[in-house]
Parts: structure tokens; sequence; C-alpha cells
């Protein structure tokens, strides 16, 4: 009789007990409920029994243990309670018992080592206890040895592997067993699983494992095993390894040599929470089949080799709580069937790269509790596939919240706590209507508490201290009936504490460290609200003393001024034009801005190098290219170049002068001092390269750069005069260049030429009227010259009007040049 997979119910009919000639019954899978007959005891000529998934209730009748022919009896996945009866070592033909998956309880009946020809024995996930008698461990016809999941105790014999050597699957998993991992397992040789983690084993783990050909699964995860990995050297011959879990154990040794050895079979690898040392071996990205890699807290340091950007199959990724260090490798991008990416509590440097964006199936993100720098990549933000976690918490993050992080609208958990963002929280974050816990403490954050968070219903964790937030606790707050904790402390909100949800509970609010905040509930202790009329009283005194205050600092600045307005006069025309701030005179651009504009400062965007520094090819994020100047600040002269340039380029605009765009003037990643100038890019280099290009291995194309045409050259020379004539004449005071030669003359998209490099200039101390000479107690005001070989007059000091005649003979040996190529 089979009825399996069916949608039976109610009891098991007792009639069944009367079909004497019965040889199988099947009823799997079913929604049978009640207790066994106990008249199926009856059906002596039944061989199959076949009960399970079902919801069978009550104990096992012993008397099914007489059942003379029964060689298969499967009462799996029911509710059976009680003890396994001792009876069932009466049927000597058995091959098959399954009464896993129910509540059966007491010891294994010792009976049982009777049945000498049982092939599975299949007791796992019961209530079991004591320890298994020795003479189970004896019936050497088994096969599958699964008594798992249950609370039995004891240790296996040392010869498990010789009485039982046609064992295929041995599941001792979540017992209380003790006692070392019998090394006499490798006699099985057609052992295929061992299923022994969550128990309490110790010792080494056994060395020749890798004679079991056929073995695809090693879990040993969870006991107190102490070995170094060299037994993974024998595994290099098990071909069909699909998972090895060593997890929570003694293991040590280095990682480098191990992970090489194992076969390019292998799915799973779980290794987390050991002492294992060394770093990751490049060829991790010869196991192009691994699907997750749990290598977290141990002792596992360098850099993350570019090869694990192989593992396109990789779905699950923790190498957390270890000491890598480096950057986080762009290529982890190339693992597009990545769910779950857990790289935080190491040492990672640099930037999150934008590659991560492409990893579109992640649900859980995790790069917490490392040295990253920069601001938040969009791509990153964007992964609207993100559900479990996105956190970047405990970096040194800057900038502000991405807008796209309205893209996560299946995230349960944002935590981007303990950072340097700042700005506003953007109004998108309220799309993120699954959001339950978000983290925004100890940032930059400011404006008030943005009302966006009003359709954030499901919200249970909340922190947003240690922040600039301003203005009053919104009450929308207290409408977030889920909300259980809530920390607003250490910003400078004010006004009333509202008193309804969260705010009823103070052990569940916290807002200490706001000075203004009054009211809410008696546990705050905050001081009551003023009311009304003594806000009026005191408003109207503010006003006074603000009126008075006022009057008298208004007639100080009057002081002030006219006192300002007195030196001011007395002060020459020099001093007045040298005294420019020119700091100020420009858009500062960061640091951090600039490394990401020129690749790091790479070789590739390296355009040229003079005496102060080294000019960098770069595009900024609104797509704008840009020539960056970076100043060798270790060279004498350099400090003082970047202040001349600032205070002439700043003061002056011309067609033909170089412009500045805009400086920086800070500290590196590593604490130097850091100063650059950014210019317009000019796409067609400088004069010098027209004139005298390197023609030495470069292509025809290259070489067209000498063909200057005559209209070319005489509009080159034409520009140069125009720009020397205004920093001559149409400046006051007048600008000399100081450096004058082709490499300091630069040619736009349409061949105009821009005079730059001013890092030599001098402003003359002369009016223009005085030309002739300027004395002041006999003695002339001079000004020292410096400049390129061949351009600097014998003499090294001047007066200002020879200055002029010799800065008109460097722009005449300039055109001939121009003209002559040399």
């Amino acid at each position: 009789m089979a009825l399996q997979n069916n949608s039976f119910h109610g009891d098991i009919p007792p009639q069944i007990g009367n079909l004497f000639r019965l040889r199988l019954l099947i009823l799997s899978n079913n929604s049978f409920s009640g207790p066994i007959p106990s008249n199926l005891s009856h059906c002596s000529n039944l061989e199959t029994l076949h009960l399970m998934y079902n919801q069978l209730v009550g104990r096992i009748h012993s008397n099914l243990g007489f059942l003379p022919r029964l060689k298969v009896f499967n009462l799996g996945t029911n509710n059976l309670v009680g003890s396994i009866p001792p009876s069932i070592g009466n049927l000597s033909l058995l091959e098959q018992l399954s009464l896993a998956r129910n509540a059966l309880c007491g010891e294994i009946p010792a009976e049982l080592s009777k049945l000498e020809r049982l092939l599975y024995l299949r007791v796992s996930s019961n209530k079991l206890t004591g320890e298994i008698s020795p003479g189970i461990f004896n019936i050497s016809s088994i096969t599958i040895f699964d008594v798992g999941w249950n609370q039995l105790r004891g240790s296996f014999p040392f010869d498990f592997g010789t009485t039982i050597p046609s064992l295929r699957g041995l599941g001792a998993a979540s017992n209380l067993f003790t006692g070392t991992v019998p090394s006499s397992l490798t006699n099985a040789t057609g052992l295929q699983k061992i299923f022994l983690y969550n128990n309490s084993f110790q010792g080494p783990i056994p060395k020749n494992l890798g004679r079991l050909k056929g073995l695809r699964v090693i879990s040993l995860a969870i006991n107190q095993l102490q070995d170094d990995l060299s037994f993974t050297s024998s595994l290099a011959n098990c071909s069909n390894l699909e998972i090895l879990s060593l997890g929570s154990n003694l293991i040590h040794g280095s990682l480098s040599t191990s992970i090489s050895n194992l076969s390019t079979s292998i799915e799973r690898i779980y290794m987390l929470n050991n002492q294992i040392q060394g770093t990751i071996p490049s060829a991790l990205g010869n196991l192009f089949n691994l699907s997750i890699l749990t290598l977290a807290d141990n002792f596992l340091t360098d850099h993350i080799p570019d090869s694990i950007g192989a593992l396109y199959s990789l779905q699950g990724l923790d190498i957390s709580g270890n000491m890598f260090t480096g950057e986080i490798p762009s290529s982890i991008g190339n693992m597009t069937s990545l769910y779950r990416l857990d790289l935080s509590s190491n040492n990672f440097q640099g930037y999150i790269p934008q590659s991560l964006g492409n990893c579109k199936k992640l649900i859980g993100f995790d790069l917490s509790n490392n040295n990253l720098v920069g601001s938040i990549p969009i791509e990153v933000m964007g992964l609207s596939s993100l559900s479990i976690l996105f956190s970047l918490a405990h970096n040194n993050l800057s900038g502000s919240l991405p807008l796209r992080v309205g893209s996560l609208i299946n995230l349960k958990e944002l935590d981007l706590s303990y950072n340097k963002l700042t700005g506003l929280i953007p109004t998108s974050i309220g799309k993120c209507l699954k959001l339950e816990w978000l983290h925004l403490e100890a940032n930059s954050f400011y404006g008030q508490i943005p009302q966006a968070l009003h359709p954030l219903r499901g919200l249970e964790y909340l922190d947003l201290s240690n922040n600039d937030f301003s203005g009053p606790i919104p009450s929308f707050l207290e409408e977030l009936s889920l909300l259980k904790y809530l920390n607003l402390s250490f910003n400078e909100l004010e006004g009333q504490v509202p008193k309804g949800g969260v705010f009823l509970n103070a052990s569940a609010v916290s807002i200490s460290g706001n000075r203004e905040l009054c009211g809410g509930v008696m546990g705050l202790n905050l001081p009551l609200c003023k009311s009304p009329s003594s806000k009026k009283s005191s408003s109207t005194k503010v006003i006074v003393i603000s009126v008075v205050a006022s009057s008298l600092l208004c007639f100080v600045l009057l002081l002030l001024c006219l006192s300002i307005f007195y030196h001011k006069k007395k002060q020459t025309t020099t001093n007045a034009s040298t005294s420019l701030s020119f700091e100020h005179q420009f858009l500062r651009i960061s640091y951090e801005l600039l490394l990401r504009a020129t690749n790091r400062f790479s070789e590739t965007n390296l355009i040229g190098k003079g005496r102060y520094g080294i000019v960098y090819k770069g595009i900024l994020d609104g797509g704008a290219m840009v020539a960056v100047k970076v100043l060798n600040l270790t060279q004498r002269g350099a400090s003082r170049s970047f202040v001349t340039e600032c205070q002439t380029l700043g003061a002056i605009r011309h067609r033909n002068l170089i412009k500045i765009l805009s400086i920086c003037s800070s500290m590196d990643f590593c604490g130097n001092d850091f100063k650059a100038l950014i210019y317009e890019f000019m796409a067609n280099k400088s004069l010098e390269e027209w004139l005298h290009p390197n023609t030495e291995g470069q292509d025809d194309e290259h070489g067209e750069l000498i063909n200057l045409r005559l209209v070319q050259r005489l509009n080159i020379a034409i520009d140069i005069a125009i720009a020397i004539e205004y920093l001559h004449k149409g400046c006051f005071p007048p600008i000399i260049h100081g450096d004058l030669k082709p490499s300091n003359v630069l040619l736009d998209n349409n061949m105009v030429a821009r005079v730059g490099d001013f890092g030599l200039a001098k402003i003359i101390t002369m009016v223009s009227t005085e030309a002739t000479g300027v004395h002041d107690q006999g003695n002339s005001t001079s000004t020292a010259v410096r400049g390129s070989v061949g351009y600097v007059p014998p003499g090294k000091k001047t007066n200002s009007l020879l200055l002029l005649h010799w800065l008109h003979i460097s722009k005449s040996i300039l055109r001939i040049r121009c003209f002559m190529e040399k």
C-alpha cells in the first residue's frame, strides 16, 4: 500500500492491522495525526514501513519489534515521544532504522547491537542522552551512522574506522562527545562526509585524511582541536572535497601554505576564530569554484592579493577581525555574485573602491573599524539589494551623506557612526522605509533633525548623538511607535522635549549635552519650560541689552576704522600691493580632491617637472581638466615661489597669461605640509616642446610638433609680446616675470600663447613717472633678479629701469628662438 505524497489526514485507520498479507506500507509525506496503531504488529509479513513526514504523536509501541520480516522501519519527522523500544533489537532482518527528527528521549538501547544487517542508523535531532553502547560501534555493516543533534556523551573508540569499514557518512554533530577524532577513520576508505562539529573533541586532526579520496565534507568546527594546518597537505588527493569547516578551534599555522594545497573543487572554507597566521596567497584565485570564504577572527596580515577578484563564484567573503593592511582591492568588484562582504575590524586604508558598486546582489556590507578615508562612493550607496546591514562605522570618512542613500529601500540597519561626515541629512533618507536601526552618531551633521525621518515607521533604534544638530526635537519622533531607543545627546538642540511615545520611558531616551532643552517627563530631570509671559519679559531684556551692546560695538568699530584709515593713508603703494591675502583670493581645494583628480599623483598623469615642483594632469569631480603643480617644499625657495605666484597671478587677468583656478595649502595623509597650484590645462603643452621635441622613439604624429607654420610662430611671438606689455604697462605697479623662456610659454587648444610660471616674478617698487630712477637718501631702489641661464644680465643686481631693459632683451631672444628653433 503506497499512498505517499498526498493530503490524507486524521488517524491511521486501525483496520490496516487486519491486512495479514501486507508487505509494504508507505504513508509518508501526508498529514496523518494521532498514534501509530498498535495492531500493525499483526501484519507479520510486513517488510517496509514508511510513516515519515506526518504529524504522528505518542510512543513507539514495543510490539512493533515483533515484525520478523521487517527490513525498513522509518518513522522520521513526526512528533513521537518516549524512549526507543529495546524490542527493535529483535528485528534481525532490519537494514534501515530512521527515527530522526522526533522528541524521543532516553538512551539508545544496547539491544540495537544485535542488528547485524543494519545499513542505516538515523536517530538524529531527538533528545537522546547517555553513552552509545560499544556493541553498536561493532556493527560492521553500517554505512550511515547519524546520531547528531542530541545530548549524547562519551567518546568514539580508537578503532571506530576499522570496525565499521563500510562507513560512508558519519554524523555526530551537536552533542557532548569528548576525546580525540579517531585516526582510524581513514580505514573507512569509502567515507564521504564527516560531521563532528559542536562537540568537545580535543587533540590533533588525523594527518592522513587524504586517503579518503571520495571525501566531500569535513566539518570539525566548534571543538577544542589543537593542531596546525599541516594535515591539509594530504587533502590535495581529495579531488571531490567541497566543504572544509574548521572554525572555532585552536588551530594555528600559516594559511599561505595550506589553502594552495586544496582541490579546485572546494566550494566552502570556514576557518574563523582560530589562531591562523600568515597571508592570503595569490594562489587563492585558483579556487574558482569557491562560494564561501570565512577567515574571520584570526591573525592574518599584509595586503589582500588582487587575485581574489578571480573568485567569480564567491557569494560570501568574511575576513573580519584580522590585521590586514593596505587598500581594499578594487578587484573585489569582479565578484558580481557576492551577497555578503565583511572586511570589518582590520587596518585597511585608502578609499572605498567604487568598483564595489558592481556587486549588485549584496545584502550585507560591513567595512567598519578600519582606517578608510575619502567620501562614500555613490556607486556603493546605490546598492538597493542591501537588506541586512550597511556599516562604515569607525573610519575616517568625510564629505556629506550622498543623496543616493534613498536607494537603500530594503535595508534594515545603516551604521555610519564615528566618522567625519558633515552636512545636512538628505531628505531622500525618507525612502528607506524598512530601516530598523539607524546609527549616525559621532559625526559633524548639522541643521535640524530632518522631517524626512518621519516616514520611517519601522525604526527601533535611532542614534544621532555627538553631532551639531540644532533646533527643536521634532514631535514626529513620539509617533514612531516601534522606537525602543533614542539618543540625541551632545548636540545643540533646544526647546521643549516631547512627552509621548518613546519619550515616556526616560531610560530609553538620552538627551544629555543639550543645554537649551526643557520639559519632558520627570525622569529626564530637565528644567521646566518658561511660560509665554516670562519669555516675553526675557525677550524685552534681551532686546534692550542687544541695543546697548550694538551701540557700543558700533562706536568702537568707528574708532577702529578711523585708525585704520589713518595708517593706511601713510602706507606706500608697494606695501598696499604686497599686503594682499592671497589665500582668500582663490577657491580652496582639498588634498583629498587633488589625490582623486590625479589618480593618486600617478606617473601616467605626469606632464612636467621643474625646479620647484612637478606638474600633473588632473580631472576634477565636475569633469574639468586642470594642471596641478605640486610644490617640492624640501627645495629651498619653493614656498616663496608659491607665495609669489599667488600674489602675482591673483591680482591680474589677461588672455595671454596662465590663470590660477585654485590653490591647495594643506597637509597630506601623512601629516606633511602640502602646497599646490591648480591652473587651466593647456592641451598643446609648452613652446619648448614644439621648438625642441624629443623625437627619439616617438611616432610620426608626435613628430609633427616641430612643423610650426610661419603664421603660427608670428602669432605666438605677438601673444608673448602682448603679455609682457601688459605686465610692464598694464599693471600697477609693473611686474617683471624673471624667468621668461619657451618652457614657461604654454599653448592652449587654439594655439594661443599663455605666459606662466611666475615663481620668480617681482613687483617693481617704483612709479612709472619716475622710471628714470628713484633715490632715497642717495640709494637707488633695486631688485634682485633671478632667472634661467642665458636670460639673466651679467650683474646680480640692477635698478628698476635696467631691469625693464633686460626683460625687453629676454623677450627679443625668445622671439628669435621662435623663428630659429634654437
